[in-house]
Order: structure tokens, then sequence, then C-alpha cells
């Protein structure tokens, strides 16, 4: 058994190292092309049929790009293919889900405080979610609101809007998060297995076949990337979320994850209106800021959190041992949390304190006081689906405890 988790641990690091590493190439070529796109200039020059060029410097040489609206007038000898960073990056996180999630899903994915389904349940129901969220997505595109482009995008906000509250209602909120990366993610490569890459395999075939191609295939495939374009942000904010219990386990974390959409249409606005040289639309700056106070603030909804930075920084072991609640904090983090994080771990699977944190000893508590008090008393991130059966009173607890101890720091 021991051999087996120690094996089943290095298997999810392999693979998220892998999604990582394709994800990287994915979102950076992207990015490079949609920058490179609206970046094209017009000139007199250029051959039949090409819509603009750039000359870029990099690497100490230089590079002349042309693009052609449709298709050249003839096939080129050899032709680059950009398709495999999006599958790789979709294939290794849907493995990772598997590995992760699905393999522990009693202790990541389902919260029977929450929901009291089963760990087959709750994987079916995450299955699904992420075919029939492409389903739905492709045919609104195909269907007549799919012609509007803005009126889409709009309506597709609302729609990954109420996919964010079901998913709250469901799973814990740390998978919430994570599925709603996984249904974005799953749109954007579908886009690219499904719709792009068909399309323009089917121009190279007119343009061998010596055809005409239609360029209402462009077109479908330009749409679709420029809705991946505006996701790419949200898709990677989601994915890195298990670090924030702050976003993803309070109580308004499906609103949090709206508002996170919104901030990636803004800041991806600046950059792609920069790129297009037409101006530097400074006021999105202000309204991401402004759309990440309101995150913070909901995050800590209805008691902003206590101040004193310095004083939580390096906590004293004397403050916080010594504080009345601590007695009834140490029997609470026995109970609920120790046996995970400690020397020997005794739950079935943890081979080794999580992050390495211990909380055996009163001073190993006292140290870790400020993560107990964001983990387990602000939000619920801890225990991992309150697998401990933690109680609101023993999170009041330890938040009480925690602020106590911060405000007596200031008066001595």
């Amino acid at each position: 058994m021991y051999e087996f988790a120690i094996a089943w641990e290095w298997l999810a690091f392999a693979v998220r190292w892998l999604h990582v590493i394709t994800a990287i190439a994915w979102i950076g070529s992207s990015f490079y092309f949609i920058a490179l796109d609206l970046g094209l200039v017009k000139r007199d020059h250029l051959p039949v049929g090409a819509y603009g060029e750039e000359w870029q410097v990099h690497g100490g040489g230089f590079y002349h790009i042309q693009k052609y609206l449709v298709a050249p007038a003839s096939m080129p000898e050899h032709l680059t293919w950009f398709k495999w960073e999006s599958y790789v990056t979709w294939l290794s996180g849907f493995a990772m889900l598997c590995v992760v999630y699905y393999g522990g899903a009693d202790l990541f994915l389902i919260d029977r405080h929450v929901l009291d389904i089963s760990a087959t349940t709750a994987i079916l129901i995450s299955l699904a979610s992420l075919g029939i969220g492409w389903l739905f997505y492709d045919l609104l595109c195909k269907s007549p609101i799919g012609r509007n482009t803005w009126g889409l995008m709009a309506l597709l906000y609302v729609a990954l809007v109420v996919m964010a509250w079901g998913y709250t209602q469901v799973f814990t909120g740390r998978a919430a998060f994570l599925h709603l990366g996984a249904f974005t993610a799953t749109i954007m490569s579908a886009n690219v297995f499904f719709i792009i890459i068909p399309n323009q395999k089917i121009v190279v075939a007119d343009l061998i076949a010596g055809r005409t191609p239609d360029p209402k295939l462009g077109a479908q495939a330009k749409q679709r990337s420029l809705h991946n374009n505006y996701l790419t942000l949200p898709v990677i904010f989601f994915m890195l979320s298990n670090h924030y219990p702050l976003a993803f386990a309070t109580a308004f974390n499906w609103i949090i994850a709206a508002l996170v959409f919104l901030m990636g249409v803004t800041i991806r606005h600046w950059f792609n209106t920069t790129h297009a040289r037409k101006g530097r639309p400074t006021w999105t700056w202000l309204v991401t800021a402004l759309l990440f106070i309101l995150i913070m603030w909901l995050s800590t909804v209805p008691k902003v959190l206590t101040g004193g930075e310095k004083a939580e920084v390096a906590p004293a072991f004397s403050r916080f041992a010594a504080n009345a609640h601590f007695p009834a904090v140490k029997d609470t983090v026995s109970t609920r949390c120790s046996m995970c994080h400690a020397a020997e771990p005794v739950y079935e699977g943890i081979t080794q304190a999580p992050k390495g944190v211990m909380l055996e000893s009163d001073a190993e508590i006292a140290a870790h006081a400020r993560e107990i008090y964001i983990q387990a008393g602000r939000s619920h991130a801890m225990p991992p689906g309150n697998v401990t059966d933690m109680t609101t009173d023993e999170r009041q607890l330890l938040t009480a405890w925690f602020e106590s101890a911060v405000e007596e720091g200031k008066t001595q």
C-alpha cells in the first residue's frame, strides 16, 4: 500500500508537469498569433490574396511575416500546424483530473456538507458537464445567435456564471473552481479539434484540388479563436486557484469566479487593442483593479480580515499559545487536522504531512496560526471536502482565536 501511494503521488507530479509544459506552449503560441494577427499592416506591394504583413525582430534576426486571409494561390511546400499544443494540454489536464480528483474523490471532489453523493455519481456529473457544455456552446455558435459575435459572448458569459454557481452546489469549492477551468478549457480545445483544424484542412484540400476555398471556413475559425483568446486568462486562474482558499472556499465563490471571467476580458481587451495599434485603453486596468478589490471584499464577507500584517508574518509562540481560546483550538486541530498534518500521518493514502506542515505540538500549531485561520477558519479549504466533519462552531473558534491573538499583539 505504501509503495502504491508513493507511485501514485509521482504519477500526479508527472502529469501535472506535463500539463504545465504543454499549457505554456499552447498559451504562448495562441497569444503570439493573436498579437501578430492584430498587428498586421496592409500594403500595396503585397501578393494577391495577402491580407497584411509584419516585420519583427527576435534573437538577433529579422522576420518578415505575411498572412493570407483565406489561402495563398498554391500550396506551400512545408506547412507547420499548431494543434498538438492544444490537444496534449487538454489530455494531460484530463489525466490530472482523473488522478487527483477522481482518484481522490472523497478528499478533493466531494463535500457531503455541500451535496451528499457517492464518488461514482460525482465523477459522472463531472464527465457529463464537460461533454454537454461543449455541445451547448457549439450549438449556440452555429445558431443564428452566433452571427452576432459580441452578443454571443455575452450569452456565453451568462452560461459560464450559471456553471460556476452549479459547480459550487455539487463539489468542494476547490473542485468547483478546477471544474470551471476544465469546462472552459474543454470548449477551447474542442474549438481547435472540431472547428479550427478541420476547417484549415478543408482549405488545404481545396488548394491541392485547385478549388477556391470558402471564406466562411476562415471566419468561423476566427470566431472560435477569438473566444479562446478571451477565455485563456480565467482558465489559468482557475487551474491555479487551489492555492487561494479565499477565492474558492468562501461563501461567494461563484460570484468571485464570475468576476474573474470579467477581469480576463478587460486585460485581454487592453492587449488586443494595443496590438491592433488602436490606442492604449488604460481604463481597462482601473476596471480590473476595481474588480479585484471587489473580489477581495467578497472573500471576507461579512467581516473584513483583521489587520496587523506585521504581527502575522512571524507570529510569536507565546501570544497564540497563551490565548484563552488555545486549549479548545488545540483540541479542534488534534481531532480535525493532525491525522494528516503529523510526522506519521494516519489518514489512509497520506504518507507525509501535506506541504510539510505538522500540527502536533503547541509550537507547531502556533507557528501556523495564520494558515489555520485562512484555510480552516475564514474559508472551508481545510479539511479537504471536510472529511473530518469540522463544524461551524469550530471554524468560528479558530477565527476568534487568531483575531483575538492579533488584537492582543497590538496592545503589547
